[in-house]
């Protein structure tokens, strides 16, 4: 297959498709509280896809799931604020989930909590490429699950699902990245964290030519990422030989 120049609507019409068939399921205790940004924040990750997801990309990083300060308010994968609305220039109206976690308010734009996930890995890539457009020329972000999970207060993430529950998650979360996969025509799928790296490896198991990788999470819960996860992170891109040991014009390495 050729990928077509037109993919960004492609990965729209897969979107509402997934947020469709996600914000069906239900899913039982542990679980207080599911979000699904991709409904309330459509807006905003709609275009995200339009301004980011247009042609063949030569990398595509693949994250977990939404961040409570992050994608579950705003909609954009790893959606820390200040970049999505400084760097990336996203800006959206942003309702609110089906049933509210009142310890996880959404309060869009106006969240002042910074994701420190998509802090770290939104800097790592203004710092490499400096502008969003050189980035996206050859890159992608996206999510594997767009739904987050609440216990309480506390995060869940979906590998912590009752088995019944995750299967029809999984199954439907697979079927979207092959699509994504198959209209950005990748030549490394990038997992961001270990979890993300093997769905990303047994969805696309089938699929020919793509190089699978992984970098440590950028999650403030590993101490490995608190002593540098953007010098880790590129130190590992480049041992696989996703990046060259040399940046780009105009672009600084650290």
């Amino acid at each position: 297959m050729t990928a077509s120049t037109h993919t960004a609507p492609i990965l729209i019409d897969a979107a509402r498709k997934l947020s469709a068939e996600v914000d069906a399921m239900r899913f039982s205790a542990p679980v207080t509280h599911v979000y699904n940004p991709l409904d309330y924040a459509w807006e905003v990750h709609r275009r995200y896809l339009e301004r980011y997801g247009e042609g063949r990309k030569r990398v595509v990083f693949v994250g977990m799931n939404p961040g409570p300060f992050g994608m579950a308010q705003i909609g954009v994968p790893f959606g820390e604020i200040a970049s999505a609305r400084d760097w990336l220039e996203l800006e959206g109206p942003v309702g609110q989930p089906r049933e509210t976690n009142p310890k996880r308010p959404v309060e869009g734009f106006a969240c002042t909590r910074s994701e420190v996930s998509g802090q770290r890995l939104w800097g790592l890539f203004r710092e490499r490429f400096g502008t969003p457009e050189a980035f996206f020329a050859e890159h992608f972000v996206a999510n594997y699950c767009p739904l987050m999970f609440f216990e309480g207060g506390r995060n869940l993430t979906p590998d912590k699902l009752l088995a019944a529950e995750q299967r029809p998650l999984l199954a439907a979360c697979d079927i979207h990245l092959r699509t994504l996969i198959d209209a950005l025509q990748p030549e490394w799928v990038i997992g961001i964290g270990n979890w993300a790296e093997k769905r990303a490896m047994e969805a696309l198991s089938g699929a020919a030519g793509i190089k699978f990788g992984r970098v440590l999470h950028p999650s403030p819960a590993s101490p490995a990422a608190n002593r540098g996860w953007a010098e880790a992170a590129t130190k590992q891109l480049v041992e696989l030989g996703v990046w060259p040991d040399q940046a780009p014009d105009g672009a600084q390495w650290m």
